[in-house]
C-alpha cells in the first residue's frame, strides 16, 4: 500500500499537463496534453475539479468530481474520472482517493456520493463494491453528435 500521498487539486493549465498520461489510461481518446488541458479548463468553468494524488514526485492517481444537485440524490459529489496508474494498481492509491474525495463530499455537506462504471469494467466494479459502493441503476447513453475535445 502507498502510504505517503499527495492529495492536490490541479487549477491550472499547467498543472494539468504532468497528469494528461495517468488519465490518458482511463480515457485513451484522448490525444494530447494541451487538448486535455483545455477540455479539463472547460469542465472547470462547470464546477469539475481535478484531485491529483502524487508519490515520488509524479502523478499516481487522479479523480475527477463535481458537486451537484438533483431530484434523485439532493446534494451530491459525483465522480465522473477515478484512475490509479497501472503500476500501481492494488496499492492502495485508489482507495485513498476515494476516500479524499468522500471526506469533500462530507464537508460540502452532500447527502450522496456517486459515479457510474463501464459494464465493460468488471474490475472497477470489484472494487467499488469492495469500498462500500452499491450499484443502484443502469446508465443509458446515446451519441447524437460526435464528442468534440477542443485543440489547443
Amino acid at each position: 500500500m502507498v502510504t505517503s500521498l499527495r492529495f492536490v487539486h490541479l487549477d491550472t493549465p499547467d498543472s494539468l499537463l504532468p497528469a494528461f498520461n495517468v488519465m490518458r489510461q482511463l480515457r485513451p481518446h484522448l490525444t494530447d496534453a494541451r487538448s486535455f488541458a483545455a477540455q479539463v479548463a472547460t469542465q472547470q468553468a462547470e464546477g469539475y475539479r481535478l484531485l491529483c494524488a502524487s508519490g515520488a514526485d509524479r502523478v499516481v492517481g487522479l479523480a475527477g468530481y463535481r458537486k451537484l444537485t438533483n431530484l434523485l440524490y439532493g446534494s451530491f459529489v459525483y465522480v465522473d474520472d477515478l484512475v490509479v496508474d497501472s503500476t500501481l494498481q492494488r496499492d492502495g492509491v485508489g482507495t485513498q482517493l476515494l476516500d479524499a474525495v468522500r471526506q469533500i463530499a462530507r464537508e460540502a455537506g452532500c447527502s450522496q456520493f456517486v459515479l457510474d462504471t463501464g459494464l465493460h469494467m468488471p474490475l472497477a466494479q470489484r472494487f467499488y463494491f469492495r469500498s462500500g459502493l452499491l450499484a443502484r441503476g443502469m446508465h443509458f447513453v446515446e451519441q447524437i453528435a460526435p464528442v468534440q475535445i477542443p485543440v489547443s
